[in-house]
């Protein structure tokens, strides 16, 4: 090796270092900025924080509760290393990064009462094509009743409830049945069951974690994308019916 590529080693291994030491300082007092849809804080968020700061307890930690199109200025702006996002509703993703987390299956929350309450097969949506809905808006698209369009009805929705808490109050209490997305199964009162939905066809949503596209991730951010990956791996998929704890 002569002279001039030794040093070049040289340098290189310098700047290396210096890299290690910097991700080191950023891991040991640094910052993470993130968002996610409400949904996702039901159990995803929660789990990969837990799990983030218990690696990482000097990084100072900022959050944000959004809807995905709101969020997805944020990454893109600066004001947020990453956002926690769904397909729900459309937005377009193709500007950012997008980390693939999971594809969600859906359940059909009905009373604990109810005849199907202790069915364990899946369900069709079809079966429920007569039913009262409560949703978070009159209108089925943009939302996750775009999947009783897919499948041939048009639901009735008799309710718009937006909090998740009061959907499934309003379902213990016989007023009708709502769609529950895998993230919020844990979250589920005694009161309720849920039949999972027989999947025909593409997934209700997919959840990314969005960044800004050519961004060079931050340590602090690879290391919650990380934890959002295990906390995904414990999302439910597919689980028996009947009331859950």
């Amino acid at each position: 090796m002569c002279a001039e590529q030794h040093a070049g080693a040289v340098t290189e291994a310098l700047h290396g270092a210096a890299r290690e030491l910097t991700a080191l300082r950023e891991m040991a007092g640094g910052r993470l900025r993130f968002g996610a849809f409400p949904t996702a804080e039901a159990a995803l968020v929660p789990h990969a924080l837990a799990a983030f700061h218990a690696r990482h307890p000097g990084v100072r930690l900022s959050r944000e509760e959004g809807l995905t199109p709101g969020l997805l200025d944020r990454p893109a702006a600066g004001h947020l290393d990453l956002a926690v996002v769904s397909t729900t509703g459309g937005a377009p993703l193709e500007p950012y990064d997008l980390h693939h987390l999971l594809d969600e299956s859906l359940y059909v929350a009905v009373p604990a009462g109810h005849p199907l309450a202790d069915a364990t097969d899946p369900v069709r949506l079809a079966r429920f094509a007569d039913a009262d809905w409560i949703s978070g808006s009159s209108r089925p698209e943009g939302t996750l009743l775009d999947a009783a369009l897919r499948q041939g009805f048009r639901p009735r929705v008799t309710h718009v409830v937006a909090e998740w808490t009061a959907k499934l109050g309003y379902v213990a209490a016989g007023l009708g049945v709502t769609l529950v997305p895998a993230l919020a199964a844990e979250s589920v009162r005694r009161d309720v069951a849920l039949l999972p939905v027989l999947d025909e066809g593409a997934p209700a949503r997919a959840v990314h974690a969005a960044t800004a596209r050519g961004r060079s991730l931050t340590p602090a951010t690879e290391s919650f994308l990380g934890a959002l990956r295990e906390a995904a791996a414990r999302v439910p998929h597919g689980a028996s019916g009947g009331a859950m704890a």
